[in-house]
């Protein structure tokens, strides 16, 4: 057998009854790898085996009784036990309950979720058998009655009672998400969350800095919403604490991708949505049109031959390739660089690479262990916790260049933050070379942006000195695909740590003294250019507020 599939696995058991060929396993790999569904569902999507197959041979893979259902072989005690709701979403069905323990059928035997509710629903240690998925869902027709007036239980005013009838007879939450989707591109959002709160989870708008409630959905199918989202924004492993992904949304013929961010919380994931525009970091420092005195301080910064760098951004990808613009501006010639971390040192030239453990502790452990192996260049992906941003910043002292990230937004947040770290000792400020702090930000489409008054609420949250004499938002056209934007732009600060900025950051105890000189040396930070592209009337106020102001 080839050594593609594990012993013991679905894929093993399959071919081991001939039911499989190598073939197929290659095939369903290659799907797998696409789609990231489960190696079944890739077998099943390609029509190599069928629903019976996969059932038989998970049944046998967990050493799991496999079952043909049958009217008399179910207790209506037991059915009693766990609700019609619960049976549908998870095509389960109870069987028989004896003492503390309740017997079900059911098409998933991998389905943790499914199994804790039970046992939660029934009071009952659950002892599961495999059956047919149409066998199920024929006796809980049977024992629980038609599924014609099971309700998803999405509640809005933001909808029409047609469009909620539609929305909630979808019970895989399909609609749903397609309505949500639609909504945030006729509204204009700049970002719709999926929030739990106990027995329920609420929908909520953002535009213009303010969050406002959509609608509210009952828990009961939310879990198969997660699941159809994570799956399609390709975030399918669940364990992982947070995952971001992107899902393609067809609208009006014209493709929208939207941007997917997900993280556990009590009672189920939190999900954000949120319409992505692609800004893909030049390959070249010039491509990135910074202006002059940036760009000079830029390439300073890359002439360094020790002390870090930081590199500040929420967002890890962009943040990796501006590290990678300065370390293609280095001279590497005749030295040995070592990158740490999975996203960074992505260039036209190779370098040895080091995986960056997650814990804080084990991360600052690899950063100083690396020294043992003589680097004269440390590109580390993350040093934003306190132990790794102090490991970083000794291997500065022992004459080493670093480029080093940090997951903070801002140029105000950076400084903060260090001044934070100096008062608590975690470094001397005089091995910092600089800081390069960037923000995308979307751009107006030209040919459809069209002008508005912003209410009140939205003026106050720009607390501007001069009002613009117009102010734009997004439309949509066939030009821009009806996303209202033309693409996305990068803002950049670049700060030198001079020996006089070295100076007022030492003495100084707050932000404020800090930006205090750089304003009367001249600094014009990325707030002024996104200002300007405000007057302008390239961004609209809803996108300054939430890429300048918040």
């Amino acid at each position: 057998m080839s050594e593609q599939v594990k012993k013991g696995s679905l894929g093993e058991i399959l071919s081991a009854c001939n039911i499989i060929n190598e073939d197929d396993i290659a095939a369903a790999l290659a799907e797998q790898g696409r789609t990231g569904v489960r190696l079944g569902e890739a077998l099943i999507s390609l029509g190599i085996v069928t629903q019976e197959d996969i059932d038989w041979a998970l049944s046998n893979q967990l050493d799991l009784p496999y079952i043909r259902l049958k009217a008399d072989m179910i207790d209506p005690e037991a059915i009693q036990l766990v609700p019609s709701a619960t049976a549908r979403k998870f095509n389960l069905i109870p069987l028989i309950k004896a003492g503390g323990e309740l017997n079900i059928a059911i098409s998933d035997p991998l389905n943790k979720i499914a199994i804790e509710a039970v046992e939660q629903q029934s009071g009952c240690q659950v002892n599961i058998s495999v059956a047919l998925i149409r066998e199920i869902r024929e006796m809980i027709d049977i024992f629980y009655g038609s599924s014609e007036h099971e309700h998803l239980g999405f509640d809005s005013s933001a909808f029409s009672e047609t469009v909620l009838e539609t929305i909630n007879s979808d019970l895989t939450g399909g609609k749903l998400l397609d309505y949500l989707l639609i909504f945030i591109l006729q509204n204009r959002l700049s970002s719709l969350s999926l929030q739990p709160m106990g027995d329920t989870v609420m929908v909520s708008g953002r535009r213009g800095g303010i969050s406002r409630p959509i609608g509210s959905l009952d828990t009961t199918y939310f879990p198969d919403l997660t699941r159809k989202i994570r799956k399609s924004a390709g975030c399918t492993a669940s364990n992982e604490p947070q995952a971001n992904g992107l899902m393609t949304f067809s609208y009006r013929s014209h493709p929208i991708t939207f941007q997917i961010s997900i993280m556990n919380g009590y009672g189920g994931d939190y999900i954000t949505i949120r319409q992505h525009l692609s800004a893909t970091v030049p390959n070249r420092l010039a491509d990135l049109h910074l202006p002059t005195a940036h760009e000079t301080d830029f390439i300073l910064l890359s002439r360094k031959q020790q002390g870090i760098t930081f590199f500040a951004s929420r967002n890890t990808q962009e943040r990796n390739r501006f590290m990678d613009l300065m370390l293609d501006e280095i001279d590497t010639t005749g030295k040995n660089v070592i990158i740490l971390g999975e996203g960074p040192g992505k260039t036209t030239r190779r370098f040895p690479r080091i995986i960056l453990p997650r814990n804080e502790m084990e991360r600052a452990e690899t950063i100083m262990r690396t020294l043992e192996h003589a680097p004269d260049i440390l590109v580390i992906e993350d040093v934003t916790e306190g132990m790794p941003f102090t490991a970083a910043c000794r291997a500065a002292m022992r004459g080493k260049l670093i480029l080093a990230g940090l997951e903070i937004r801002g140029t105000r947040n950076v400084l903060r933050q260090l001044l934070l770290y100096q008062q608590q000792n975690y470094f001397l400020p005089f091995f910092v070379n600089g800081l390069v702090s960037f923000k995308g930000i979307q751009l107006l489409c030209p040919e459809c942006r069209t002008g508005y008054t912003p209410p009140g609420e939205e003026l106050a949250a720009m607390n501007l000195r001069e009002i613009p004499a117009s102010f734009y938002r997004t439309k949509g056209c066939d030009a821009c695909g009806h996303s209202g934007f033309s693409g996305r732009k990068f803002l950049t600060d670049v700060v030198v740590f001079t020996d006089e900025f070295l100076r007022i950051f030492e003495q100084s105890s707050d932000v404020a003294a800090v930006e205090n000189y750089l304003t009367m040396a001249g600094y014009h930070g990325l707030e002024e250019e996104g200002l300007q592209l405000l007057k302008n009337g390239t961004v609209s106020p809803e996108e300054y507020i939430a890429s300048i102001i918040l």
